[in-house]
């Protein structure tokens, strides 16, 4: 169904039923129109954007058991029931049991559209609280899967948190390492298509003779070695979200087969004339910056924009070395338990070394250390300390004292008082710590 709130009008009357739905095509309703309970049962689904006008005398299921079908699946969903005069009685008793309205034969076209646009008013109303819950929820458990306390981290939840449910495609820009697929599977997870295929595939480690049937699919024999039909990664994405990492490595001329996909939401299979609708939300990544790979005509600068609805920009591990003891503390964890060991004291001494590292490989690098460091081996394989060159001596003391702080508080809840005790320092001293950092 389509996002756009619609009315389903369940008539078994054709001239009634078109009667209705030219009356609301005037006003620039949107409606579908059916004659059965049962074809409207299965019109809607949980994600239904509309109301419901139905009649009560129906063959098969009747209007009043429809209702009743209807409110089990979505108690919020406005049902305008269309009634005989002899049915009022009825129909008085379904509004009890939890019909909007209900319009008598015969009536006008202005009493239609009138119940029809006060019960959309409340559709509309009802939907955006739910979105908003739904925002509220996920900003909630975006913080448990996308860690860090740094302004970057922060922004860039919140970003996802407003995006994830638009169904917009979405570019992701990052290095190596710093959790682009975390993020894209976030998208996919705080969306209404979470319930559907999230379907990854890294565009540089496919060869180019293979990655046309990959994505695409193919038929049986539509070249030498295909001895069956394969669906290809974007129809069995079909309804859920299609993650594309290393979309610059994507040869030129396959570029423009995925724009045509994106343009017209269709597809087809090699060696099939035949044209597949599907609908896919299509999330892409990269290391490299494709506005300027398109001004050197190495990647197509349509399909950038087609991409690039939404851009998010993941900050690399240096950049946010506040969040290095969390993200450590975390991965520590985490393989201690993989690990059966007990989770291993972090010192000061090693809290230093890892804040004044500068973590080219970031995040993945990070996990890597502490797994390492859970099985009781050095921190950095070498000398055990961080690069020397990686940060002056000033920023490494400030990084330091930053994550010290940020870890005391985050264990005492952000309690000043708890923290400072903890610290040893005087809590007005804390308190100017806290401001100079921004915690």
């Amino acid at each position: 169904m389509s996002d756009r709130l619609t009315v389903l009008i369940v008539e078994d009357d054709p001239h009634v039923l078109l009667g209705c739905q030219q009356a609301l095509a005037l006003e620039d309703i949107p409606s579908i129109g059916v004659s059965s309970a049962e074809e409207a049962l299965a019109q809607v689904d949980a994600d239904f954007a509309g109301i419901v006008v139905s009649d009560i005398r129906l063959p098969g299921i009747d209007g009043l058991a429809l209702l009743t079908h209807l409110k089990q699946r979505d108690p919020s969903l406005p049902v305008v029931l269309i009634t005989g005069h002899g049915d009022i009685g009825m129909a008085v008793s379904a509004m009890r049991d939890g019909a909007y309205d209900f319009v008598e034969k015969p009536f006008s076209p202005e009493r239609l559209v009138d119940v029809a646009r006060r019960a959309l008013e409340q559709r509309s109303l009802a939907r955006e609280v739910s979105a908003l819950r739904r925002q509220l929820a996920g900003r909630q458990a975006l913080e448990q899967r996308i860690i860090g306390r740094s302004p970057a981290m922060q922004q860039l939840r919140e970003l996802i948190a407003n995006v994830a449910d638009t169904g917009a495609n979405v570019l992701i820009e990052g290095e190596t390492g710093t959790g682009k697929e975390l993020i894209a599977r976030c998208l996919h997870d705080f969306s209404r298509r979470q319930h559907k295929q999230f379907v990854a595939l890294n565009c540089g480690g496919l060869p180019e003779s293979l990655f046309e049937s990959e994505i695409f699919g193919h038929e049986a024999h539509a070249f030498t070695g295909a001895g069956k039909r394969r669906i290809g990664k974007i129809e069995h994405a079909d309804g859920g979200s299609l993650f594309l990492d290393e979309i610059e490595s994507m040869p030129i001329n396959l570029q423009i087969k995925l724009l045509r996909v994106l343009q017209e939401h269709s597809l087809e299979r090699l060696g099939s004339n035949q044209s597949i609708t599907v609908d896919c939300r299509v999330i892409a990544a990269t290391k490299a910056d494709l506005g300027e790979l398109g001004k050197r005509g190495e990647f197509r600068s349509d399909l950038y924009y087609r991409l690039n609805v939404v851009t998010l920009e993941l900050p690399p591990l240096r950049e946010r070395r506040e969040d290095i003891a969390l993200l450590f503390e975390h991965f520590l964890q985490l393989a201690a338990l993989r690990f059966d060991r007990g989770v291993p004291e972090l010192d000061r001494h090693t809290l230093a070394a890892l804040t004044a590292h500068d973590w080219p490989g970031n995040v993945r690098e990070l996990r890597n250390v502490a797994e390492r460091f859970a099985l009781g081996l050095p921190v950095f394989k070498k000398s055990g300390q961080a690069d020397s060159n990686a940060l002056g001596f000033n920023e490494a003391v400030e990084a330091f004292e930053r994550n010290l702080l940020g870890a005391a508080l985050e264990r005492h809840a952000g309690n000043l008082s708890q923290a400072a005790q903890a610290l040893g320092l005087a809590k007005t001293t804390l308190f100017d710590k806290v401001k100079k950092y921004g915690l």
